[in-house]
């Protein structure tokens, strides 16, 4: 969410749009438990995006938004309610549930008990009243809601508690609880869905799915990795890395990841945790982590589950689930499959095998053992392997594919991001991830290729470059001589990169990968 408050800083529409949708309706939510009039709710809710658009230029700090936004909301609120003459509109009912197999008595029933507890909660103070109808009618997570109101987790927590012992001293019914569980059908917190990317967590929340949404911010294929869950040490070694090889801020990563962790260690409240991850070797290390991570708790009444797919109908390349519009979302809810023991192990294994300093045991892994359970982690895995320096000149195959793709005429950065992308899309290689080897090969001591015309560095994560998109790549003559095979570039230019849990450091690595026999050899000495 940082980012597209950062985008709609600088002015993108887009960007903003997206921030309406995350926080129109716990902005209407609070209006309206302040104006208790739905037109004025509204009127204040739009007014308040309206002001914020404009002036959304002078927030330094885009972690403040929700506060921030919140002061705004707050104001217009005021304004309203000082013009406000008398009530016009009762609390609104909940949804009827489209096609609904209940029948007409027990419908009614339904009907009737969500009334009542509509009246009840009305009679409740007002924080404990925002927080259920965030909570239970909205299916905000807590961290959502603190944000927004500046109201710390464990009082939201307790909030919630308490209003559940008044209502349970209100309303005609044995379990109230259970009353919220049949409210919010998966938003009484029963399902938690936990993704790779913002897109695809902000389609889904349009109606695809129902519970909480974890988005997993990580990228495994870069940097240095542990079996287990970050140490304090761990965490700011690879934040440091990942800042100095992609310009991710250290300071943004440690938040992100501590507050992932601690959100994923709660999945114990859920009835149900789905992951969702495509094909590609960015995914399934997240998977695989995940995996190994669910092996080793103890999950009660909690159930698994997964859905992975790397193709989808009417769509020639498919590249992930942020390709999909909400309607073709829609078609994958609910096809997720049972997660159980085999699946666990494999993923534990490979995870374990993915972090040794020695890609060997990876190797023999995925060639020996079957992965049926996993389908995507043969290939997703061998193309990580793929990699690492080649037998035959020092190329891994990123760098080899980009210097084919220069020799065959595409010069331009962007263009090469792309058409390597394609070739090698069960790589599922981000941009960044694409210049940072643009960098290594035009900027080392003994470079492949030059970029004419970039007069400012690499584009980072938070550092634009204008005249990277203009610029023009050419190969050097080591290319050239590389690219034949009469130059090995590790000799050349040495090498200093993390693939997995190997450190390949110097002008002589322990191991190559074989091209011809597809796999990890030992380098001779």
């Amino acid at each position: 969410m940082l980012q597209w408050i950062e985008k709609a800083r600088q002015g993108d529409r887009d960007a903003f749009e997206r921030l309406v949708r995350q926080y129109s309706a716990m902005a209407y939510a609070v209006a309206y438990d302040k104006l208790r009039d739905a037109h004025l709710a509204e009127d204040a809710v739009q007014e308040a995006f309206a002001e914020a658009f404009l002036h959304l230029h002078k927030l330094r700090e885009p972690e403040a938004f929700p506060g921030w936004f919140k002061a705004i909301a707050q104001r217009r609120c005021n304004r309203l309610l000082r013009r406000k003459r008398h009530l016009t509109a009762p609390l609104h009912e909940m949804d009827q549930v489209a096609g609904s197999q209940l029948s007409v008595s027990e419908l009614a029933e339904r009907n009737e008990m969500h009334s009542g507890l509509h009246a009840s909660i009305a009679h409740l103070p007002s924080n404990l009243r925002i927080a259920v109808q965030l909570f239970y009618f909205h299916g905000y997570s807590l961290q959502e809601i603190s944000a927004y109101t500046g109201t710390k987790v464990p009082t939201l927590k307790k909030r919630l508690y308490d209003a559940r012992k008044k209502l349970k001293g209100m309303l005609p019914v044995a379990d109230v609880v259970s009353m919220f569980h049949d409210l919010y059908e998966g938003g009484e917190r029963a399902m938690l869905h936990i993704v790779n990317g913002d897109s695809v967590a902000e389609k889904l929340r349009q109606g695809v799915v129902q519970g909480d949404i974890l988005v997993w911010r990580e990228i495994y294929p870069e940097g240095p990795v542990t079996v287990g869950p970050l140490r304090p040490e761990e965490r700011e070694l690879r934040a440091s890395y990942l800042e100095q090889a992609m310009g991710i801020p250290s300071a943004e990563f440690i938040r992100l990841s501590e507050a992932q962790e601690i959100e994923l260690s709660d999945f114990g409240k859920y009835k149900d945790v789905v992951l969702w991850f495509e094909h590609d070797l960015f995914d399934q290390t997240m998977l695989c982590y995940l995996l190994h991570w669910f092996a080793r708790q103890t999950m009660g009444k909690t159930t698994l589950s997964l859905l992975s797919i790397g193709a989808f109908p009417g769509i020639e390349l498919f590249r992930g689930l942020g390709q999909l519009s909400v309607s073709q979302l829609k078609t994958l809810s609910g096809t997720w499959q049972s997660i159980g023991q085999a699946e666990l192990a494999l993923g534990s294994t490979v995870w374990e095998a993915y972090c040794a300093p020695d890609p060997e045991p990876l190797a023999r892994l995925i060639s020996e053992q079957h992965t049926a359970v996993l389908p995507f982690v043969h290939d997703a895995f061998q193309l990580h392997l793929s990699r690492f320096p080649s037998t035959f000149n020092g190329l891994g195959v990123v760098e080899q594919t980009t210097l084919e793709l220069v020799l065959r005429g595409v010069n331009r950065p962007t263009d090469l991001f792309e058409q390597a992308g394609n070739q090698l899309n069960d790589l599922g290689m981000g941009d960044l991830q694409y210049w940072r080897c643009l960098a290594l090969m035009s900027q080392g001591p003994a470079p492949l290729l030059t970029l004419e015309g970039l007069d400012t560095t690499f584009p980072s994560y938070s550092a634009p470059s204008p005249s990277f998109r203009q610029c023009t790549v050419a190969m050097t003559g080591l290319g050239e001589r590389v690219l034949e095979g009469k130059e090995d570039w590790i000799a050349a230019n040495g090498i200093d990169v993390r693939y997995g849990g190997v450190h390949l450091q110097g002008r002589s690595v322990p191991w190559r990968w074989d091209r011809t026999k597809q796999t990890i050899v030992a380098a001779r000495r």
